[in-house]
């Protein structure tokens, strides 16, 4: 459990890194409009300051779910669960477009990739 939850930590920093420093600095995608004909009226959080692609909530807890599950297999259901919900939860808020979550969600999954794939040499 201890290697795994390294291993999570490890890709969050990858994934956050390469979302916020990166690709929120490159796209620079405005937020959505949060116009009274909102899908999801009355749902709203406060609006983030920073570009909306890609959605570092999601990339990050898919980055974590990806890197966990194949380290501690009993984890990677509830956890790919988990990181589905924080990606819908950035559209239902209001907060990302659908594309931003599908961009965080493919930067996770690379970034756990990346990390797993590097740990994997050092073991060898």
């Amino acid at each position: 459990p201890r290697r795994a939850a390294v291993l999570g930590v490890a890709a969050i920093g990858v994934a956050s890194a390469t979302a916020n420093l990166l690709g929120k600095k490159l796209v620079r995608r405005p937020r959505p409009h949060r116009a009274e004909d909102s899908p999801f009226p009355g749902r709203h959080v406060p609006m983030p300051q920073s570009a909306s692609f890609p959605s570092g909530h999601t990339a990050s807890a898919v980055a974590f779910a990806a890197a966990v599950g194949p380290t501690l297999p009993v984890s990677a259901v509830p956890l790919g669960l988990l990181a589905c919900a924080v990606g819908y939860s950035r559209v239902h808020t209001g907060v990302h477009y659908p594309g931003d979550v599908v961009a965080g969600a493919l930067l996770g999954t690379g970034s756990a990739a990346l990390v797993l794939a590097l740990t994997a040499r050092k073991d060898a």
